[in-house]
């Protein structure tokens, strides 16, 4: 399995680490070693974060936030996140670049497909912040919007578990990985690996989606070479 350009999907939830909110800089410097090997072996890497280590919109709404302004919340959380990453990247002379959704220069430069194609193929490692730059829409939307639009050989998923199981392993012991899996299995079995827009965006713009732990050092490399750790979706 070799990829010329990878989306790289993080969760903000895993940037807490050990702790319970924020952003672990044990962790932090994890992720950017690991990047900055992909970028060694001549990866082109684009990276969407989300924002749930500081405010998740959805969560905000449950809680009296007006959605719109907690998905904006939410946007603003991964352009910290963002931030913090293109800081950590830059300490170990990784050249990149943030791109936001939203106007804000002079804090990242406004995103465009072209933009962001033209920084990857100068071996910059790109960071997509700001989700779409629109409410009721997921970081993995966002993910899969931002993967398809620079043409992306796959969306690497980093999450806290090895794939995707028939259930959650963290609940039911009994929950079996698969290898692979179709995008139509997913649907029909109800697993919860991506919101159901993003996952229909991969699957009718033919993104395959790789899902594995990237909280385990070195993993990311190991998906790089054609090593089989996770799961693999396609069509």
């Amino acid at each position: 399995m070799q990829f010329k350009r990878i989306l790289l999907k993080l969760s903000g939830e895993s940037l807490m680490g050990e702790q319970g909110y924020g952003i672990d800089s044990n962790r932090l410097s994890d992720y950017a070693q690991q990047i900055k090997e992909a970028a060694q072996m001549g990866v082109q890497v684009a990276i969407v974060i989300g924002g749930g280590n500081i405010f998740r919109g959805l969560s905000g709404a449950s809680k009296g936030f007006d959605r719109v302004k907690g998905d904006q919340m939410g946007m603003l959380a991964t352009v910290i996140n963002s931030l913090a990453l293109s800081s950590a990247l830059t300490a170990v002379g990784v050249k990149n670049r943030v791109l936001t959704a939203i106007r804000m220069e002079p804090i990242g430069e406004y995103y465009s497909s072209d933009k962001a194609i033209q920084c990857l193929e100068a071996g910059e490692v790109v960071i997509l912040s700001g989700g779409t730059g629109n409410p009721f829409f997921t970081t993995d939307t966002g993910s899969s919007l931002r993967g398809i639009e620079v043409k992306a050989d796959v969306m690497l998923k980093g999450t806290r578990v090895d794939g995707i199981y028939t259930a959650d392993p963290e609940k039911d012991p009994s929950a079996v990985k698969f290898d692979t899996i179709t995008f139509d299995e997913i649907y029909n079995r109800n697993l919860k690996v991506m919101d159901l827009t993003a996952t229909t965006m991969c699957k009718e713009n033919n993104l395959p989606i790789y899902v594995f732990n990237m909280d385990v050092y070195g993993n990311l490399g190991k998906v790089l070479r054609g090593e089989q750790i996770g799961t693999l979706v396609t069509r």
